[in-house]
């Protein structure tokens, strides 16, 4: 048997942790003064409600290679070996803590980086043990998940960059700074980073921007699924959003609010999306 981990920049819903048999391993924030657990003891409205305050915008930690290790031991009290799916080794340190742990269990604890975040690895994680689940073997997951890794595409507007810039999360996107009044950014993730996909005037267009991108994408790979994400502000229109990509025939499998760790890089007011093909 394969069990499969994942982190809590996953943003997926307790229930979708729960129906693909996922452990998920908080990072952290730090957040006036106190270092809390991603989803577990600090949440996304905790830290715009602070900000707006006038709280100083938090900064984020990976896990430990201990906080792994504990992990680790308990899955493989019942599984035979760990499939450690995480965020991109270019936003957070979280795949190399993985990787250190992962060498005190000889050779039982197989770490993929995703090369993206939120949805889009938590698309990667409920593949993967789903396919476990089903029988399939480690190298046939594992070949999936480059597959994915390929197709898989996760875009977003955000209302203000500020939250990207604060926290050097800003990629290819830097360029966008300094923007006219009302010129919203389209961001995706791009070989592991945040870039930019193009940026609009005004809200409404952005959104409309995000919608022609998936009937692009669409086009090229077939029938595809969907998970829509959102923070504080932003939930209506991925409400919206979520039910005109449905009248294309694309498979909304949610809409998740994004975790405090993501969140907290992203800012309030985001919509977005990540999306693959339903069979590779």
């Amino acid at each position: 048997m394969l069990k499969v981990i994942t982190d809590s920049t996953c943003d997926l819903l307790p229930e979708q942790v729960e129906a693909h048999h996922l452990s998920v391993v908080p990072l952290y924030v730090n957040f006036d003064g106190k270092l809390q657990k991603d989803r577990l003891e600090i949440s996304t409205p905790d830290i715009f409600t602070g900000v707006k305050a006038g709280k100083k915008i938090p900064s984020t930690s990976q896990p430990s290679p201990e906080d792994f290790k504990g992990f680790y031991d308990n899955a493989l009290m019942v599984a035979d070996h760990v499939l450690s799916i995480h965020i991109s080794s270019k936003m957070s340190g979280t795949a190399q803590s993985a990787t250190l742990a992962a060498k005190e269990f000889e050779g039982r604890v197989t770490v993929f980086d995703s090369e993206t975040v939120s949805v889009g690895l938590g698309m990667m994680a409920m593949r993967a043990s789903d396919m476990a689940w089903m029988g399939s073997k480690r190298e046939e997951i594992l070949v999936a998940l480059e597959q994915v890794r390929q197709k898989q595409s996760i875009m977003f507007t955000v209302d203000t960059l500020d939250y990207l810039r604060m926290n050097g999360r800003i990629g290819g996107a830097q360029a966008l700074l300094g923007s006219l009044l009302n010129i919203k950014p389209v961001l995706g993730v791009k070989n592991g980073r945040v870039e930019a996909a193009g940026r609009v005037r005004g809200r409404p267009q952005a959104i409309k921007e995000l919608q022609n991108h998936i009937a692009k994408y669409v086009q090229v790979n077939g029938p595809s699924r969907l998970c829509m994400i959102d923070t504080p502000g932003g939930e209506e229109e991925a409400q919206r959003m979520a039910e005109a990509v449905k009248a294309t025939g694309v498979e909304v499998i949610g809409i998740n609010p994004l975790g405090a760790v993501v969140a907290t890089h992203a800012g309030p007011g985001t919509i977005g999306y990540g999306i693959e093909p339903i069979k590779l």
